[in-house]
């Protein structure tokens, strides 16, 4: 009888024990150990290929190079794993004798499992800050378009996603942030329930266009679930380097 009491304790002292593991809370991250004295170079004198969904292309801010000691995925999700939705905002400054016409948010994103359903809410913002969100200017949800990018992070595969809307939004000079936040809210698929997303940097600028309309160290965190209130990625409690968090693989479909 001692015996049998004993085995049984065992057993539910190991399943405790694992709930206790998987009950961690996830990290609003993805990346390597990084290497701070890294240089980050615009890339020059090389075929220029956005990826196909931005298109027409305004702005490209790059590829995400997965060899890179700098690569990094932030948290970009609003899944049933994570509650209330992790938004990563990008900015792009709009310079001067230019008019933009914006009708789509691009983001490359790293994810380790379909997206359910394919829809997305996206967001543009001005006056963003440290601890201050600014102005929405601009923000709904809509069906994505997905494709993959070939490459592949710590495991998790990238995706190109889009999101566009009927009535492009213009965009006189001046500096704007942009989110496009994926979902996976499908109660039947437990896929959502585990599924993570994480928008990449980029520290190449490969493939880029206009490029440098990514202000450095402008991408922002807004997230309950982590506890992070309009959060600059170069907050040190986010745990990136000032390489990790320069820059952001996202593009915008429009016309000048």
């Amino acid at each position: 009888m001692k015996t049998t009491l004993f085995a049984f304790a065992f057993v539910v002292a190991l399943s405790l024990s694992a709930v206790a593991a998987n009950s961690k809370k996830p990290a609003p991250s993805i990346h390597r150990a990084g290497d701070d004295s890294a240089v980050i170079t615009h890339a020059s004198g090389k075929i220029i290929t956005p990826p196909a969904l931005c298109s027409p292309c305004l702005f490209y801010g790059g590829d995400l190079d997965t060899s890179s000691l700098n690569a990094a995925g932030m948290s970009d999700e609003d899944t049933l794993l994570i509650l209330g939705g992790s938004t990563t905002y990008g900015s792009v400054v709009i310079p001067e004798g230019v008019t933009a016409s914006v009708f789509g948010i691009v983001f490359n994103v790293q994810a380790d499992a379909a997206f359910d359903p394919l829809s997305a809410n996206y967001d543009i913002r001005t006056g963003v800050s440290e601890g201050n969100g600014g102005t929405s200017i601009g923000s709904g949800s809509g069906t994505i378009a997905v494709q993959p990018t070939g490459r592949n992070f710590l495991g998790l595969n990238e995706y190109t996603i889009a999101v566009s809307w009927a009535t492009p939004l213009t965009l006189t000079p001046g500096q704007y942030w942009f989110n496009a936040e994926p979902q996976c809210l499908n109660t039947l698929d437990g896929s959502c329930n585990v599924f993570r997303q994480f928008v990449s940097n980029t520290t190449s600028f490969a493939n880029g266009v206009h490029d440098s309309w990514q202000p450095v160290h402008e991408m922002f965190l807004n997230s309950s679930f982590f506890g992070f209130t309009w959060a600059n990625w170069c907050d040190s409690a986010l745990g990136f380097n000032l390489q990790q968090c320069a820059f952001m693989s996202f593009g915008l479909r429009g016309t000048e």
